[in-house]
C-alpha cells in the first residue's frame, strides 16, 4: 500500500511543471518580494542545495523530511529547514551537495533513496544563497543519526502539507527583522516559514498538479 502511494506520487511529480515564483510568492515573506532577479544577480549568492525526501513514517503515512537546527549564534539557527547546506569544492554537483549534507546532518544512505525531481532554486536574503531543491522517495522510514547541526527530526505529513487549514501566518523576530507577520504552514506547536515554506509552497502545487 505503501510503496503504491510513493509510486503515485513519484509519476505526478514527474510528469508536473515546475511552478518556479508563482508558487513561492504564496509564502514568501515580505522581505524576500523587495528582491528581483537583478538584485540578486548583483549580490552574486553562492549556490547551496537541499534534500527533501518523502517517506513512510512509523504510522506508514508518507512524510517529508524536515529538521530543527540546532541552537547556535548563527543566521538560521533554531528554524526548520531540509537538510542541505552549501555547496563544497568536492562535490561533483548540487545533487551531490544535497545527498552529502543530508547524510553529515541526519545519516540518511544516498543509496537508498531515489532520485524524483530537481525544483525551482530559491534565493535566500540574509545569508546571499541560490537554494538547489532535490526530491528523493525511499520506501522505508531512514535509520536517523543527527550531528550536532541539527537538534531535531520533524515529519510533516503530505497530508498536511495539502491541507489548505495548515497554512496560517505568525508575527515573528529574528536576527535580521522584528515582529514581522509571515506566511507559513503550521504543524504541531512548530512554525515553517521563510525558504523552507517558499519550497513546500511549490512541492503541494507539483502534488496538485492533477
Amino acid at each position: 500500500m505503501v510503496n503504491e502511494k510513493i509510486s503515485h506520487l513519484e509519476n505526478i511529480l514527474k510528469n508536473a511543471s515546475l511552478s518556479d515564483w508563482k508558487s513561492h510568492k504564496k509564502l514568501a515573506p515580505a522581505l524576500r518580494l523587495r528582491y528581483t532577479d537583478d538584485v540578486i544577480a548583483k549580490k552574486k549568492p553562492r549556490d547551496a542545495a537541499v534534500l527533501i525526501l518523502v517517506y513512510p513514517n512509523k504510522k506508514q503515512e508518507l512524510s517529508i523530511l524536515l529538521t530543527k537546527r540546532a541552537d547556535y549564534n548563527g543566521t538560521h539557527a533554531a528554524q526548520i529547514s531540509f537538510p542541505g547546506g552549501k555547496k563544497e569544492k568536492k562535490d561533483n554537483s548540487l545533487l551531490q551537495t544535497a545527498l552529502r549534507e543530508a547524510k553529515e546532518e541526519t545519516g540518511i544512505q544516498p543509496n537508498k533513496l531515489k532520485f524524483i525531481k530537481e525544483l525551482s532554486k530559491t534565493y535566500i536574503p540574509p545569508s546571499n544563497f541560490w537554494v538547489h531543491p532535490f526530491v528523493f522517495t525511499t520506501d522505508e522510514r531512514p535509520n536517523f543519526i543527527l550531528n550536532y547541526e541539527v537538534d531535531r527530526i520533524i515529519e510533516f505529513p503530505l497530508s498536511e502539507l495539502i491541507n489548505p487549514l495548515t497554512l496560517q501566518s505568525k508575527t515573528l523576530s529574528t536576527s535580521y527583522m522584528q515582529n514581522v507577520n509571515v506566511p507559513c504552514f503550521k504543524h504541531k506547536n512548530e512554525i515553517i516559514w521563510g525558504a523552507t515554506a517558499m519550497i513546500l509552497s511549490e512541492l503541494k502545487d507539483l502534488i496538485n498538479y492533477e
